[in-house]
């Protein structure tokens, strides 16, 4: 059978384009469609880029308001733009959008755009507003992502009650504001409004935020938000809200004794997470399985239980990060034409882009106990390093976990300024099979931030030389 293309992707998020791009620099006769009339997916248009454009922002603001005069800067009055700030990072997201588009026409990717859906396992329906057409295809990989979980009884609006899509688009600082959720999208939402002027309080049902990073770094990543200003209420949930004319009354109950509060705030983000976007893709003509998670069932060569659908990218189970979806947009399409590339799944590094930022990788103490592997600890504190001291950032440590036996490095944990750059070393050193002392003997350029790895790596074997 004649397909008009060799390869189709749904989706032009992380792991869809870069598979696009990947397959036409193989040879393949590539087609991508996308439902929104941007390419890049979540991450360009409403995640990743346009949170951390509003945190730089955000971060120079605070950085002049209150840290400017101990540098021997005054600064009389300083003044927010929110319009110019929107502005800045709407021109970033088209720039980065746009460059899509031109890598597109330079790699011969077809773009189509609307939504995809099967009409059978070799052929797609595109629906746009303008038309419908059908395309064939060899073989078609799923890439359609994320959307925000929902809580059932509070119904998001994007006005009064807001996903993180809806507080990325805010024309005003609200008064007050509350996020329901400790995980990293409501904590970078939260210190980008907080910094701006927002009295921001963030609800968890759990014990501690961001809960599946190492307890140590989160025990100090709250402390350190708290002094910021950001309040916190951790084993508690919400039960009930009600929207008034200028604000929205909401209901709060303790997970420890069951007591119900009432309290009023000017705007909520819900920010429980996010879940695979499948629903529109009729997958259900090709029984296509689905966990009850909503996740696709994929084997380790993202194949779908029929052997030309593939999936990858937070459709798939693993981390939703758009760096793990990259990866399996290139892996996965090296898979079909023949190839034999992997994946380290225990390396991918997560990063939370607050200030201070945190970055992990590998395993944490917890899971070390839990997995009953013995293990040594190297810990080196900003506080104690030049360069972080010149820059005025001096908050946070960096973590070393190392294999008690073998030396083999098992996770590492950064709280601090860049620690999102700086776990990029460790992450180099683990998918060598590199031991604390390979890292401890490697000459790091002084002074930079740098050589809080090397030192926390030399403390492995409490040799670290500056403190």
């Amino acid at each position: 059978m004649k397909f008009d293309f060799e390869i189709a992707i749904i989706g032009s998020g992380p792991g869809g384009y870069v598979a696009a791009i990947k397959a036409a620099q193989m040879g393949l006769k590539t087609a991508c469609i996308e439902k929104e009339n941007t390419l890049g997916g979540t991450c360009l248009n409403i995640g990743c880029i346009p949170s951390k454009a509003l945190l730089h922002s955000s971060q120079k603001y605070s950085e002049l308001k209150n840290h400017s005069s101990e540098h021997g800067i005054i600064s009389e009055k300083i003044k927010i733009d929110i319009k110019k700030m929107m502005s800045r990072k709407e021109k970033i997201v088209n720039q980065l959008t746009s460059g899509i588009n031109f890598l597109f026409k330079k790699n011969n990717v077809t773009h189509f755009n609307g939504e995809g859906s099967f009409i059978d396992k070799n052929t797609i329906l595109i629906k746009s507003n303008k038309e419908e057409k059908k395309i064939t295809a060899k073989y078609i990989i799923i890439a359609t992502g994320s959307v925000s979980s929902e809580i059932p009884l509070i119904k998001v609006d994007e006005k009064n009650i807001l996903s993180s899509t809806g507080m990325l688009k805010l024309e005003n600082v609200p008064e007050s504001l509350l996020i329901i959720g400790g995980g990293y999208i409501g904590l970078e939402m939260g210190s980008v409004w907080n910094r701006l002027g927002s009295n921001v309080t963030v609800i968890e049902a759990l014990e501690r935020i961001i809960p599946n990073a190492d307890k140590e770094i989160s025990n100090s990543f709250i402390k350190s938000l708290q002094k910021q200003g950001i309040k916190f209420k951790l084993k508690h949930k919400v039960i009930k809200t009600a929207k008034n004319n200028k604000d929205v009354s909401v209901e709060i109950e303790s997970l420890i004794d069951n007591k119900k509060t009432s309290e009023k705030y000017s705007k909520i983000l819900v920010s429980i997470g996010r879940k695979p976007y499948t629903e529109k893709l009729n997958l259900n003509v090709l029984d296509v399985k689905i966990d009850n998670r909503g996740y696709i069932d994929v084997n380790s060569d993202y194949q779908t239980n029929h052997k030309n659908i593939f999936a990858i990218g937070d459709v798939i189970e693993g981390p939703m990060l758009a760096h793990k979806a990259e990866e399996e947009g290139v892996a996965c399409v090296e898979k079909i034409t023949g190839q034999k590339p992997s994946i380290n799944y225990g390396n991918i590094p997560s990063i939370i882009y607050t200030n201070p930022e945190v970055a992990s990788v590998g395993k944490t103490e917890e899971q070390l106990k839990l997995d009953k592997i013995e293990y040594k600890v190297g810990k080196f504190p900003f506080q104690a390093n030049g360069r972080a001291l010149t820059t005025s950032k001096t908050e946070g440590f960096v973590k070393i976990l190392a294999d008690k036996s073998t030396d083999t490095i098992l996770g590492a944990h950064i709280i601090g300024y860049d620690a999102g750059n700086l776990i990029a070393e460790v992450v180099s050193a683990i998918e060598f099979g590199g031991s604390s002392e390979d890292i401890a003997r490697i000459c790091h350029a002084h002074p930079t931030t740098s050589e809080a790895i090397k030192e926390a790596a030399l403390d492995i074997e409490g040799k670290s030389i500056h403190i």
